[in-house]
C-alpha cells in the first residue's frame, strides 16, 4: 500500500580540513515528504553541531520540495558554513529522488 508520506534520501561529500569530515565523509540529508504535493514534513541532515542541524532544518522543513530553486537561494545566501556545496548538493540529491519516485512511476529505485 503506498503512503502519503514518503521518505527520501540524499547524500553528498563533504569538503576536507572541517570537524564533520572527522566524523564523516559525506552529509547525509533525509526527508519525509508527501508523495503528491511535495511538501517537506520532516528533514534533517548529518552536520556536526546541533546549531548548524537545526538551523538547516528550520530553513527547510514546511516548504516544498518542488521549489528547490528557491531553497537552493536561501541556503546560497544565508547559510555560510564550509558545508554549504555539501548540503545544496545533498538537498538537489533528495529531489531528484522525489522526481524519480513519484514523476516516472519507478518507485522501486
Amino acid at each position: 500500500m503506498k503512503r502519503n508520506k514518503i521518505f527520501v534520501s540524499g547524500y553528498a561529500k563533504l569538503p576536507g580540513g572541517i570537524t564533520a569530515t572527522e566524523v564523516y565523509t559525506e552529509i547525509a540529508m533525509t526527508a519525509v515528504l508527501d508523495r503528491v504535493t511535495g511538501e517537506i514534513y520532516e528533514i534533517e541532515c548529518t552536520l556536526v553541531t546541533n546549531t548548524a542541524r537545526e538551523y538547516i532544518k528550520k530553513l527547510l522543513a514546511g516548504r516544498n520540495i518542488n521549489d528547490i530553486d528557491d531553497m537552493v537561494k536561501d541556503i546560497a545566501d544565508n547559510y555560510f558554513g564550509i558545508a554549504k556545496k555539501a548540503i545544496i548538493a545533498s538537498l538537489t540529491n533528495c529531489y531528484e529522488r522525489y522526481i524519480l519516485i513519484t514523476k516516472s512511476g519507478n518507485e522501486d529505485k
